[in-house]
């Protein structure tokens, strides 16, 4: 059974920077890809980052891109979402997702399986 757990979120200041842990099990961890998505009060869920567990695959949303970064620590089975230079626009709930690889999936553009519960990230101006 696969479980996501995220933590991390807080409430923040514009410009401050947080690290968003993805504890990941149940999962064949070399044949998946892991995403971050987030959703802001009234809006829809949008795609923010993802990265194959080999690392040597990332692509992250054009809002994000240079501000955002993905990682992951094998030896933990977790993924990070480092956030940098916040801005209030990133207020959202935080999701980890995972799914099994495809160019899709790490462009954002298919569904996922698999979801975490979410983190909450407040950025105040």
């Amino acid at each position: 059974q696969v479980q996501l757990v995220e933590s991390g979120g807080g409430l923040v200041q514009a410009g401050d920077s947080l690290r968003l842990p993805c504890a990941a099990s149940g999962l064949t961890f070399g044949s998946y890809v892991m995403g971050w998505f987030r959703q802001a009060p009234g809006k829809e869920r949008e795609f923010v980052a993802a990265g194959t567990w080999s690392g040597l695959s990332t692509y992250y949303a054009d809002s994000v891109k240079g501000r955002f970064t993905i990682s992951r620590d094998n030896a933990k089975n977790t993924v990070y979402l480092q956030v940098s230079s916040l801005k209030p626009e990133d207020t959202a709930v935080y999701y980890c997702a995972a799914d099994y690889y495809s160019a899709a999936r790490l462009m954002g553009k298919s569904e996922y399986a698999h979801w975490g519960q979410g983190t909450q990230v407040t950025v105040s101006s």
